[in-house]
């Protein structure tokens, strides 16, 4: 969620401060700031708001110096405001820290600090961590290392940490434990960033931490240690994306260039998975085919819009394979007596992976004896490390908060996988493999003719964008499009949106159509009786004066007759139509919110990962 960077060596640390949060900004955040070594003093500049207002502060209260920690902070503990931004010190100002996370025991740590006579500021959780570490020393910590992993073992929570300290004005202490930090490897200095982007201009070179490991940075290298002290060998690992894939090459928005890149992404798999455009091959994603056929459950754990792709993978899974799959939200799963066993396959999905509900029901599903896949977008993640296999969707760094191009590269991973588990265990011929794949092929040309028409779609959402609501309805495959598409209308036009299954319009939400409702209605030709199905649903919204906008396939009469306005898309196979479908609907959110004003890239009080519960 929150930002971090820090860095330690011979330049200046506060223009790279500010070019690496700025690379965070996709994170969400609600105030900045920085802590800088200047002169033997520890400068501090925060303030509330976007980092264009930590610049100007910047600017007239200048600073210089190195090393030096910034950090952009999502609001948990505390308003956003001045003196609940981080950099958070101790006592006497020594002590400098910035922190993702949260620190659950914090109100016990205060308790007993403000007993010992540290007074505290904010209404944070982090601010108990620098007086930890100052209580620590004067307890009798050998050194600064030393404090940090005693007042460490106090903490209980999720914690990604940038510190700095007078006491040691050459080096940054960096410790993690549920939540994502990295460390940088230079030639002329080290870095620390809650997220690759932050330093991809710097170096290529990283560290990914681990659990419970502390991190000693100086100008000329790097040491990692446990909490218990023990010291462990750095695993440098070179990143192979390239600095100029987080940049928006010319689109208006992050967003709006992860559309158009979907075509580009999708293909990609398709090379990287399919033979000759007859077979699915996924030996790169770790298991061997016998293992394979030993799966006899599948369950899908995820969160947000990669709950959405999950509920599409199970659709898909149990169409092509026979075996049964649950779907579960991350959040509620890891606090579920659920039923697990070793046969089970459990497959988690997540952008970022490091969602913390994610990552915690992995991890319970791993101590129950079941093998665990990751469908991923992020190679050296934690959801990545912990996984017994992983789905690489390779979609490239996604810096708009709204996840597109993640989202149909996860649904083009779980086609993918249906398709080869269904021919592993005989319920797909090779003639309807071969099938099943060439129809997937037709996927990036059938989205590359949805982009075509963007300015049909802004004239749509123009027109529709001010209201107060809209409705979605789908069926089948199309249902979980229906909750993504509403869920991507709320996220960036801030416009209430309610996605629902056609069916079940009658037990509730017809209540609420009126002449005035838009009614987004995804009504693609289909092969079974769920097309007709919808069009028996659009006449009831219609006989109701609801607003319908359709998604239907070119040259379909029949919804002519009923939509007020219409986007009009390839036919393609039903199975695969999610894929095609939902990038309409992205476009009309993006319209929509383009209408309104919104910040489309980083709306508010959202954040790209969700680290913490």
């Amino acid at each position: 969620m929150c930002g971090i960077v820090g860095y330690v060596g011979r330049r200046d640390a506060v223009p790279l401060l500010v070019d690496g949060l700025k690379r965070l900004e996709y994170r969400g955040y609600d105030s900045a700031g920085i802590a800088v070594m200047e002169k033997g003093r520890l400068e501090i500049r925060k303030c509330v708001g976007r980092l264009s207002a930590l610049e100007e502060k910047l600017a007239r209260q200048p600073v210089a110096g190195a090393p030096g920690i910034g950090h952009t902070r999502w609001a948990t503990h505390g308003e956003p405001s001045e003196i609940n931004s981080h950099p958070h010190t101790d006592s006497t100002g020594r002590i400098a820290v910035v922190h993702n996370g949260i620190i659950e025991n914090f109100e016990s740590l205060r308790h007993d600090l403000e007993k010992k006579g540290h007074p505290f500021r904010s209404e944070t959780d982090t601010e108990v961590v620098p007086h930890l570490i100052e209580q620590e020393l004067k307890d009798g910590a050998r050194d600064l290392p030393e404090a940090i992993r005693r007042a460490l073992a106090k903490a209980r929570g999720a914690y990604a940490l940038g510190i700095v300290s007078l006491d040691d004005p050459d080096t940054i202490y960096a410790a993690r434990l549920g939540s994502p930090l990295i460390v940088g490897v230079g030639d002329d200095g080290q870095f620390i960033a809650s997220d690759v982007p932050a330093i991809l201009n710097q170096t290529r070179k990283v560290i990914y931490l681990d659990d419970g490991e502390l991190a000693i940075l100086k100008a000329g290298g790097v040491r990692v240690m446990k909490l218990d002290g023990t010291e462990v060998k750095p695993d440098i690992r070179e990143v192979k994306l390239q600095a100029e894939a987080a940049e928006r090459a010319g689109f208006e928005t992050f967003m709006r260039k992860e559309i158009h890149e979907q075509p580009r992404v999708l293909r990609s798999l398709l090379d990287k998975h399919t033979k000759d455009a007859a077979a699915v091959a996924l030996q790169d994603v770790g298991f061997d085919d016998a293992q394979w056929k030993a799966v006899r459950r599948i369950m899908i754990i995820s969160c947000g819009t990669a709950y959405y792709a999950g509920s599409y993978g199970r659709l898909i899974i149990e169409a092509l394979t026979g075996l049964p799959v649950e779907i579960e939200l991350g959040s509620e799963f890891r606090y579920r007596d659920a039923k697990l066993s070793p046969d089970m396959l459990v497959v988690s999905v997540s952008q970022s992976g490091e969602t913390a509900d994610t990552l915690a029901s992995i991890r319970k599903a791993r101590r129950a004896g079941c093998k665990a896949l990751a469908i991923c977008n992020t190679p050296g993640s934690s959801l990545a490390r912990e996984s017994d296999v992983v789905f690489h969707t390779e979609a490239g760094p996604e810096i708009g908060v709204a996840s597109t191009k993640a989202y149909t590269a996860q649904l083009m991973a779980f086609a993918l996988l249906a398709i080869h588990l269904g021919r592993l265990r005989g319920e797909l011929t090779a003639e309807q493999e071969r099938e099943l794949v060439r129809d997937l092929h037709a996927v990036p040309d059938a989205i590359h003719y949805v982009l075509a028409r963007g300015e049909e779609i802004r004239a749509i959402a123009q027109k529709h964008g001010d209201g107060p609501s809209a409705l979605y309805l789908g069926r089948k495959f199309n249902y979980p499009t229906a909750l993504e598409g509403a869920l991507k209308n709320k996220e960036i036009s801030y416009q209430h949106a309610e996605g629902y299954a056609a069916g079940e319009m009658k037990h509730g939400p017809i209540a609420l159509i009126n002449e005035y409702l838009p009614v987004v209605c995804l009504c693609t030709k289909t092969r079974d009786e769920v097309y007709e199905k919808m069009i028996s649903n659009m006449k009831e919204v219609e006989a109701r004066h609801g607003r319908i906008i359709a998604v239907a396939s070119n040259g379909d009469e029949s919804v002519l007759k009923l939509a007020e306005d219409i986007i009009f898309v390839p036919q393609v196979r039903d199975e695969f139509s999610p894929m095609v479908n939902v990038v309409a609907l992205q476009l009309l959110a993006y319209f929509a919110a383009q209408a309104r004003g919104t910040d489309i890239d980083k709306p508010r009080n959202l954040a790209k990962s969700v680290t913490v519960e």
